[in-house]
């Protein structure tokens, strides 16, 4: 009876020694951390750098969709090129700008249209301010509503993105001679007009804001 306890008892002694050794060996397995392919450096598969184009896609990707394909292409290519470009923001900041532009405009105030205007469009701007100055008249136009603002155009040209916006928008305008009688127009009626103005911007540059550099009737 004796003998068959030791015998018992160094069976079992056994089989806990096999049962620790595999639980062992497992648990210090488990506990090594497993190497991801970002991970394995020199010893594995480097991962493969990603291109441009399976990376770089615009966060505003939901909202360029649906246009035409020329316009969607353009707006792609500038959020590629610019990671700060909204085309949400910027449809508002356009519409910011188109207002600012006109009663600038209107009252002839050439400094801010300096600061909102290239080159081009500031002196055709300017122009037009000197030639209704030395005729004696003043515009009395007031911005009644912007209707509607859609993408026109978008393209990358170089390092410069081009966005040209088709605003319609209800004006009521009037032009006075230098004695403040009305020669044209009337604030009682607001006229539709349709503008196409086109920004620009070095995207490149340090600088977030656009420029209006080109403008055409709609």
């Amino acid at each position: 009876m004796i003998i068959e306890i030791v015998i018992l008892a160094m069976i079992a002694a056994f089989l806990g020694l096999r049962l620790y050794s595999v639980l062992g060996r497992r648990a210090e397995h488990e506990e090594e951390p497993v190497p991801t392919r970002f991970e394995r450096g020199e010893t594995g598969n480097a991962p493969r750098q990603m291109t441009t184009s399976a990376v770089e896609l615009p966060n505003n990707s939901r909202e360029i969709a649906g246009f035409p394909p020329a316009i969607e292409q353009g707006l792609r290519d500038i959020s590629v090129a610019d990671r700060r470009f909204d085309l949400l923001s910027f449809l508002e900041g356009a519409k910011a700008a188109y207002g600012m532009v006109l009663e600038a405009f209107w009252r002839g105030d050439k400094d801010e249209l300096r600061q909102l205007c290239d080159d081009d469009v500031y002196q055709s701007f300017s122009a037009a301010i000197d030639q209704r100055e030395a005729a004696g008249e003043t515009l009395d136009n007031r911005l009644i509503r912007i209707e509607d603002t859609v993408v026109h155009m978008a393209r990358l040209d170089g390092r410069v993105a081009r966005v040209a916006v088709r605003f319609t928008a209800d004006i009521a305008a009037v032009t006075r001679d230098k004695e403040g009688n009305v020669v044209a127009g009337s604030l009682n009626d607001a006229i539709e007009s349709i503008d196409v103005w086109t920004f620009s911007r070095d995207v490149n540059s340090a600088d977030p804001d656009w420029l209006l550099d080109e403008t055409d009737e709609g």
